[in-house]
């Protein structure tokens, strides 16, 4: 059986667990509401099975683990949700989403776009269209390796080069304070936990240490600060904050009620209630809920819930979030195959278009699949830092059963 390959967004305090280049595309957490069934719809109680199971059985190996796993699914045979390990637990739970962040980005990118206030075959160099501004401030912090061959469009194909500084550690080479380190984690030693991150210093790492990966549109490379940069230029076009943007044309037209941005580095706790997020090591498990999402605005800053996610990939990919269908057809054009990330989407066979997302203590998927309109939502919140890889085969395994279960193929290549 084929498996996708792309990279999460892993933002762990002390380690990055994975390489940006190769990870499994499918840490889908799939969900199934407890509304659109009767009590005695079988299809519930035999998904209520399948998750328990599976889940006894992904733990029996690790003592003290801890977290769970949810799935919600909306389909034409009834809307389910389904979890285990999270007591008390529902399709209105908050949890940590991570680089699913990505599909709004991309998306007010291209909203930007069909309205004609940017156009994202131009260079991040060039004029804002009716402005005399540049898309990217013409500053020492933007004059980063081969920034006048970059254009918005491979910086949402993870095509650009840029090199990624919340995931790799800054070369031992460079004449900096944080040669060595994970940029953040120096930061933070320095500045302490609460440290207010912003776009401008985040992408001045890879233009004050020269840090790339290579020529544009060379080489496909997972970058968070690729996605910092995309963020910035949202703010430059349309005058406003990145997330007072995605929540003023996403999130309120969208019904998106659940769904926040956190960008303030003192603002740690996501919005309750939420599920509780763990790693997983050495046999023992850590709350690592509280987080400074700051560093990872809109590259992964999201929380949300498996209701808001799955209406949002639903609707985005049916023309119905305020992007035309023509524009959702860019942006899910180039992911249409097994091995390509599309315009801040990506495929998985048999699952569709979406996205996945790491972020310390918790995983999640996000995937609708248009030919059969079944949107499949799961996110997991106890991180096997030792045996990530097994658990995101083990969330992949858990939406294609899910999925078989009620009668519906898993063979479609997008």
């Amino acid at each position: 059986m084929a498996i996708n390959f792309m990279c999460y967004n892993f933002t762990m305090k002390q380690k990055v667990i994975v390489s940006c280049f190769t990870l499994l595309i499918s840490i889908l957490l799939l969900t199934s509401c407890g509304t659109g069934h009767s009590p005695a719809d079988p299809n519930q109680a035999a998904l209520d099975n399948l998750l328990a199971a599976r889940w006894t059985s992904f733990e029996a190996d690790k003592p003290n683990f801890g977290g769970g796993v949810a799935l919600y699914i909306i389909s034409p045979k009834g809307t389910y949700y389904v979890s285990a390990g999270l007591p008390g637990g529902t399709k209105d739970l908050h949890f940590r989403a991570a680089s699913i962040t990505k599909t709004f980005t991309a998306s007010s990118i291209m909203l930007l776009q069909q309205q004609g206030k940017l156009n994202i075959d131009d260079l991040i160099t060039a004029t804002i269209p009716g402005s005399t501004e540049p898309y990217v401030p013409n500053t020492p912090e933007y004059d980063i390796p081969n920034n006048n061959q970059i254009t918005i469009k491979l910086l949402l194909k993870h095509r650009a080069g840029v090199f990624d500084v919340t995931n790799d550690v800054v070369p031992s080479d460079k004449s900096v304070p944080y040669a060595g380190w994970y940029y953040q984690d120096f930061v933070t030693s320095e500045s302490g936990m609460n440290h207010q991150f912003t776009f401008d210093e985040l992408v001045s790492v890879d233009a004050t240490c020269s840090l790339s990966y290579g020529a544009p549109d060379s080489i496909y490379h997972y970058s968070n600060t690729g996605y910092n940069i995309l963020g910035k230029i949202i703010e430059r076009v349309s005058g406003k904050s990145y997330g007072q943007y995605v929540h003023d044309n996403f999130v309120v037209p969208d019904g998106l009620t659940e769904t926040t941005f956190p960008y303030l580095g003192d603002v740690v706790a996501p919005a309750a209630p939420y599920a509780t997020g763990y790693r997983y090591e050495n046999q023992t498990l850590t709350d690592v809920s509280r987080d400074n999402m700051s560093v990872n605005v809109a590259e992964g800053n999201v929380v949300s819930t498996p209701y808001d996610l799955a209406n949002w990939i639903k609707g985005l990919i049916r023309g119905q979030a305020g992007l035309s269908a023509g524009t959702v057809y860019l942006m899910t054009s180039e992911a249409a195959n097994a091995n390509a990330y599309g315009l801040g989407l990506a495929t998985v066979r048999g699952l569709g278009y979406g996205h996945n997302g790491a972020h310390n203590g918790y995983l999640t998927s996000m995937y609708y699949d248009p030919k059969q309109d079944v949107t499949m939502v799961i996110t997991g919140t106890g991180v096997d830092e030792v045996n990530m890889l097994n658990e995101v085969i083990y969330l992949l395994k858990t939406c294609w059963e899910a999925k078989n279960l009620l009668g519906y193929s898993t063979a479609e290549v997008f």
